[in-house]
């Protein structure tokens, strides 16, 4: 680890690997810049301080269930129901997590908990793009490190903007639209076999038929039916 390779030293490979994964990260940071924003909006309209708010982007780092949490917090939904949908919409991140293993598996166990952390869907979309295409070397966990975080950094930013700049920001401007946008430049590149295929249209399909469902339940909904419908496809598959 200390010796240079190919006459280049450790560090400017660390370097090189991290700046790359930032890089990597900037075109979707665009789409989740606005989407942290109008979470900072909905978290302190929902009631909650905005201290909490900043807090859970900060430590829980999970979009997605930070919004649903806000959105669900405002509607009054029962505890069980907030944390099954939580729980439900997390459940993408097992299988973030076993898609990545076989490449992060040489690394110390300080390592694979600080890039858990960090294991978002924008890092993952670029992180595992980049190990299928680069293969494993000594340093390549330190471009999934750049890419996780240059969107944790971007994340508080947002969240800030959108809880004390959030008010001012004309209702007619709609940024809920970034948020589609973002998941749609994510997804559009892994769908590469009919399992993936599958599942997003399961999803989606799935989606729009229990949107009127109470509770935002067509989101639990939605995920059941896109997991499924993937492990049937690929079960038949193999």
């Amino acid at each position: 680890m200390n010796a240079a390779v190919n006459g280049v030293n450790p560090r400017q490979h660390m370097a090189r690997e991290f700046w790359a994964g930032v890089r990597a990260e900037l075109p979707l940071i665009v789409g989740v810049f606005p989407f942290g924003m109008i979470y900072g909006v909905v978290a302190v309209s929902s009631g909650m301080p905005a201290s909490a708010a900043q807090a859970m982007s900060s430590i829980v780092f999970a979009g997605s269930a930070q919004f649903a949490t806000a959105q669900l917090v405002a509607g009054g939904v029962p505890t069980l129901v907030l944390v099954m949908t939580i729980f439900i919409l997390n459940l993408r991140h097992a299988l973030y997590s076993a898609s990545i293993a076989p490449y992060t598996k040489h690394l110390s166990t300080a390592w694979k908990a600080g890039l858990s952390y960090l294991l978002t869907d924008e890092a993952y979309a670029v992180t595992i793009l980049n190990y299928e295409r680069e293969g494993i070397n000594t340093y390549r966990h330190w471009f999934f490190l750049g890419a996780g975080l240059a969107l944790w950094t971007f994340w508080q930013i947002s969240t800030a903007a959108g809880i004390f700049l959030g008010t001012v920001i004309p209702a007619a401007w709609s940024l809920d639209f970034a948020a589609a946008l973002t998941f749609i430049a994510m997804t559009l590149p892994l769908l590469r076999d009919r399992a993936s295929v599958a599942a997003a249209l399961a999803a989606g399909v799935m989606a729009l038929l229990a949107y009127p469902l109470p509770y935002k339940l067509g989101l639990v909904a939605a995920a059941i039916a896109g997991i499924v419908t993937g492990m049937l496809v690929e079960g038949k598959r193999r």
